[in-house]
């Protein structure tokens, strides 16, 4: 019995040796439980090139070739065909400004006697005309432009319907009262229609004035 027993304890001792010889000779890490990874580590940077980036090249080769007259084209704006036809100065005189802005309200009033509007709302499109036409006289009165014939006849027509109005007022407030004698003759309806007509071609004849001044 102590025979075999001795013969078993030799076996176990040599399967050790082989054992620890194996992985001595295989791997020359030692793994250890109590302090980690002992061993060699590979090195990485024969595997690895460095980690600093490709330089840019800039576009242009320097600076001032970029910012370089030769190499920037004009603008429109240096162009004097552009800015002679496209981007051409108002030469306009302010009056005649001033005076296109009657031909609308000239219209206005020849349409209401064209449509025969009643007299209400005529006497409210000439009213507006002469508060117009008033400030437009103060603006050239004793300067040149007073001396122009579309002035004049701003001036001339302007009244002209002020005093049509007024008549129109006048017949609707005193027809119930007025025979139509020698007194009241300038009243009636056939007179006021004759001085309507005529004011239109007034009317007409400033606004062709009005469109031909420059």
């Amino acid at each position: 019995m102590r025979k075999l027993l001795a013969i078993l304890l030799l076996t176990v001792f040599i399967q050790n040796c082989c054992y620890a010889g194996f992985f001595k000779k295989g791997n020359n890490s030692v793994i250890d439980s109590s302090k980690g990874y002992v061993g060699t580590l590979p090195d990485l940077t024969q595997e690895y090139s460095s980690g600093e980036g490709a330089v840019s090249t800039p576009i242009f080769d320097k600076i001032q070739d970029f910012h370089s007259e030769n190499k920037i084209k004009p603008t429109l704006k240096d162009d004097p065909v552009f800015v002679n036809i496209i981007l051409k100065k108002d030469k306009t005189s302010p009056y005649v400004n001033d005076i296109q802005e009657f031909i609308e309200m000239f219209e206005q009033i020849s349409d209401s006697i064209e449509s025969e509007e009643d007299v209400q709302l005529f006497a409210s499109r000439v009213y507006y005309l002469n508060i117009n036409t008033d400030s437009f006289s103060e603006k050239y009165a004793g300067k040149p432009e007073s001396n122009y014939s579309s002035y004049k006849e701003i001036i001339n027509v302007s009244n002209m319907a002020k005093n049509i109005a007024e008549l129109r007022r006048n017949a609707e407030k005193y027809k119930k009262y007025l025979a139509y004698t020698d007194v009241g003759s300038e009243y009636s309806p056939n007179s006021i229609n004759t001085k309507l007509f005529d004011l239109k071609l007034s009317i007409e004849k400033v606004i062709v004035t009005l469109k031909n001044t420059e």
